[in-house]
């Protein structure tokens, strides 16, 4: 179940993960062009709902998995 906390969470790290990848992939892409930073903002408008999406599917998958991976790891939290 989805809740506010998650919610927020996903909208943050959203934000932050497509802002950087988008950032770096765009600067690769065009360099430092004349129309980076639109160039980039039409790139991050497209990732960054695609990235809270992705975040709310994936969260509770990821966190099973890494709870797996310290099991046979033998971590105790």
């Amino acid at each position: 179940m989805i809740n506010l906390p998650g919610i927020i969470f996903s909208l943050v790290m959203g934000l932050l993960m497509s802002s950087s990848i988008t950032l770096a992939t765009t600067f690769v892409r065009v360099g430092a062009a004349d129309n980076f930073f639109s160039v980039w903002f039409e790139v991050w408008s497209v990732a960054y709902p695609v990235a809270i999406i992705c975040i709310l599917i994936y969260r509770p998958f990821a966190s099973r998995v890494t709870t797996e991976i310290l099991k046979k790891l033998k971590v105790k939290k």
